[in-house]
């Protein structure tokens, strides 16, 4: 998914990294996220602009939704549902595959600028959020109704270990430990699923700020959309690690 005068997605083969084809979503606009559900045989796709998501099916049949609100960050749960983090009214919202809501839950009142959530099999949801001068920049761990923190990581806005300088997307793999791209620190964390540092999966400031993850359980893979700013220049990049 990238900036491009067409509204299309690009997908490339995954073992050759060379581009396939490209998919047009019509009627497309600023687009912020994206996710996928094997099971339904989809894509989801968040439109900022509009404030909607667009569904996109492998035959290619394009539709969309509103969810009123700024669809920042997308995750599919283990009921193939929707869940779509909105940042600027706080809160969670889960839909199904083809748009009905079937809940929103409002986040306490000290996360603010929630970004992406994704929710574990036991029903808890991990929820990064903060964003440049938000006084707590952190991971959560939320109840299954958004209401009670129940595990963190993060806290006043910094560098160091255990410090995040806007926790910007997530990625949980099968043992629910939890990546975290840590935007403006250029590195991504890797944390335990009762969100304990155990290691940097990445720190090299040279590789610009990383923005989205996905995690390939299958082929131990984490994929990493960074964003590279030069000279006002804007221009992105995947970098593929081994996990």
């Amino acid at each position: 998914m990238r900036d491009k005068e067409r509204d299309q997605v690009e997908v490339y083969d995954v073992v050759t990294y060379r581009l396939q084809r490209c998919l047009t979503v019509p009627n497309a606009c600023v687009l912020a996220d994206m996710t996928s559900c094997e099971h339904r045989r989809c894509m989801y796709i968040g439109d900022l602009t509009f404030k909607c998501v667009h569904r996109l099916d492998v035959q290619g049949a394009v539709t969309r939704w509103t969810v009123n609100d700024t669809p920042d960050g997308l995750s599919v749960n283990a009921a193939h549902n929707v869940i779509v983090t909105c940042r600027e009214l706080r809160k969670i919202k889960e839909f199904s595959s083809h748009g009905d809501i079937i809940r929103e839950m409002s986040l306490p009142d000290d996360t603010i600028t929630p970004w992406h959530a994704i929710q574990t099999r036991s029903g808890q949801f991990v929820v990064c959020h903060g964003s440049h001068y938000d006084p707590v920049h952190r991971v959560c761990m939320m109840s299954d109704d958004g209401r009670h923190i129940v595990h963190s990581h993060g806290g006043q806005r910094g560098s160091d270990t255990g410090q995040y300088d806007m926790p910007r997307h997530l990625a949980v793999d099968d043992n629910e430990f939890v990546f975290v791209a840590d935007a403006i620190n250029r590195r991504v964390t890797l944390l335990s699923p009762t969100l304990d540092y155990v290691r940097q999966v990445s720190c090299d400031h040279r590789m610009g700020r990383p923005v989205r993850l996905h995690v390939d359980t299958q082929r131990r893979l984490l994929y990493v959309a960074v964003d590279k700013w030069k000279a006002g220049d804007k221009k992105g990049r995947l970098l593929v690690l081994s996990v």
